[in-house]
């Protein structure tokens, strides 16, 4: 029998398969990788394999501060949106759960790790090379927020911008994913949004790390290929 399935999709296949492994970082890189080769060459996840549809969502925890400060709840934010997820978090235990179908969800915990990652090393990095001893206390702190949340906001509209210029989910398979994730929700009990308070900023601050957040490198980081001190000044 002759296969004539194009050797890309055969390679996302194979991607996507081993995304089920049970090692957990040797499943994320491959499900980013799998997603990365999604959005290279504009497919969905209907054009792998149009007899398969999900039946159910995936959950994958991890563990962040028991308070999140507003910088967190908007880089999860926006990582949720982009790879059409919802995120669930305990406050009194620290756990933070995202929720997806497939791959999904696998590329957004991966993702949402390196990018805090970065942005929290580059932050070490500006408040080390740019502020000096004047600052101290409440001062200091207003800085170190108010760049984490410039580089949050810009990463968070990146990841946005690039949701709409290559959609993961093809038009007919969004319904379906939206209902498994409610489902799940719902089976998770009583939930509450949580609105954000009106935050004071450094406009300096806030600017530089607009200025950091528009240079990470938001692809090499779902594909799992560059590194923060890459990106670190001299």
């Amino acid at each position: 029998m002759i296969n004539n399935t194009p050797p890309i999709i055969e390679k996302i296949k194979k991607l996507l398969a081993l995304a089920q492994s049970s090692n957990e970082h040797e499943a994320a890189l491959a499900a980013a990788h799998a997603h990365r080769l999604l959005s290279e060459h504009n497919l969905a996840m209907a054009d792998i394999d149009t007899t398969q549809r999900p039946d159910k969502a995936d959950k994958i925890e991890t563990t962040v501060p028991k308070v999140l400060s507003k910088w967190l709840r908007l880089l999860f934010g926006g990582v949720s949106t982009a790879f059409d997820c919802q995120t669930v978090h305990y406050p009194a235990t620290g756990r933070m759960i995202f929720i997806g179908v497939g791959a999904d969800v696998q590329v957004a915990s991966y993702t949402f790790s390196y990018l805090q990652r970065v942005v929290r090393k580059l932050c070490g990095s500006y408040m080390k090379h740019h502020v000096n001893g004047r600052f101290t206390g409440r001062n200091r702190e207003l800085l170190k927020q108010s760049y984490l949340l410039g580089a949050a906001s810009t990463i968070s509209a990146r990841l946005r911008e690039q949701k709409i210029q290559t959609p993961i989910t093809s038009t007919a398979l969004v319904p379906v994913k939206e209902g498994l994730i409610r489902q799940t929700m719902t089976e998770l009990g009583n939930l509450r949004t949580v609105r954000s308070r009106k935050s004071y900023i450094n406009a300096d601050a806030y600017g530089k790390g607009q200025a950091d957040g528009r240079e990470i490198g938001i692809h090499k980081g779902i594909a799992g290929g560059v590194h923060a001190e890459r990106m670190l000044p001299r």
